[in-house]
């Protein structure tokens, strides 16, 4: 089983990358996400028992903390680990309004209205090929995009770059999502007790497993793998 799992995390290594528009690791490089930061440091504005979780796509918000955006959505606060997942929430038809972003000065939400992106950085995006990072100041912004590259604009630039792209990228980050949840039901199968419920979203199935210790001490990408398999069955 120890060689299986070894090999899993490999396989997940690379489809999780793929996944959010990262190059995939080459033999013997390591990985630093530039996104994460420390649980205690993440602010969480969303309540609920998955509320580490992105609504939308399952991940855990903390690991994608300085591409987070967070609005309230039919009224009720919702925090996204992307652009992306927040672009998803306006399509599926809800009234979302107070769209908030992380500054990446000072890693605490922001109005978007008051927010600088840096977008096309050589910084990793978050379930896009493009990268979409704010700050708080038009100063901070230059200064991240001279050193990162990217161009500096404002929220509603940034949205346009990720409402046209989105059909594509999701469409892609299905087909991603799919093979990972496969390799899921492997993991659920070798690791975890028997879970009957059903699941709207990865999150809600991440949740459960993690507060109810069905697959021991399982976390990051394989925990993904299985919320998103478990939401699929």
């Amino acid at each position: 089983m120890k060689k299986l799992l070894v090999f899993l995390a490999v396989l997940f290594s690379f489809a999780f990358a793929q996944m959010q528009g990262m190059p995939a690791m080459k033999k013997g490089m390591k990985m630093h996400n530039f996104r994460a930061v420390p649980f205690k440091k993440a602010q969480i504005l969303q309540d609920g028992k998955a509320k580490m979780f992105c609504p939308k796509c399952g991940m855990t918000l903390p690991m994608f903390y300085r591409t987070n955006h967070a609005a309230k959505v039919d009224g009720k606060m919702q925090q996204f680990c992307s652009m992306h997942c927040l672009v998803e929430a306006m399509k599926s038809g809800a009234k979302v309004s107070d769209i908030q972003v992380v500054d990446n000065t000072t890693l605490k939400f922001i109005p978007v209205s008051k927010a600088w992106y840096v977008v096309g950085s050589n910084k990793p995006a978050t379930m896009s090929k493009v990268s979409k990072y704010a700050f708080g100041t038009k100063e901070a912004a230059e200064k991240f995009a001279k050193e990162n590259g990217g161009k500096v604009m404002k929220f509603e630039d940034a949205l346009a770059i990720a409402k046209k792209a989105f059909d594509k990228e999701a469409k892609m980050i299905k087909m991603k999502q799919a093979k990972m949840a496969k390799m899921g039901e492997m993991v659920y199968k070798k690791k975890c007790k028997p879970i009957n419920e059903k699941f709207k979203t990865a999150a809600e199935a991440k949740a459960y497993i993690k507060a109810n210790n069905s697959c021991g001490d399982l976390k990051g990408k394989p925990l993904q793998a299985v919320g998103l398999y478990l939401k699929s069955r």
